[in-house]
């Protein structure tokens, strides 16, 4: 898979979450992807949510190893940057 439809699926994999986080005033966007890790940022209602670590492992992350199974993890990038 070439990093263009690398890049593609996990935007399909975020267009699927996308409508769930919407209904809760939130959303998500790609920040990259490298070495099969995706960076996302969580924005709006997402970025204060108490459950937010349990949405990115759990649905997130789930739904976009579903489109690219090589993905190895997902990684919030604000709060890798706070650690």
């Amino acid at each position: 898979m070439t990093a263009k439809e690398l890049n593609a699926n996990v935007e399909k994999a975020l267009a699927e979450i996308r409508p769930y986080l919407l209904t809760d005033g939130g959303d998500i966007s790609l920040v990259n992807i490298e070495n099969n890790i995706v960076r996302v940022q969580l924005l709006g209602a997402c970025i204060s949510c108490s459950v937010n670590q349990m949405t990115l492992t759990n649905g997130v992350e789930a739904t976009i190893k579903r489109y690219a199974p090589q993905i190895e993890k997902v990684i919030e990038v604000s709060q890798e940057h706070s650690k």
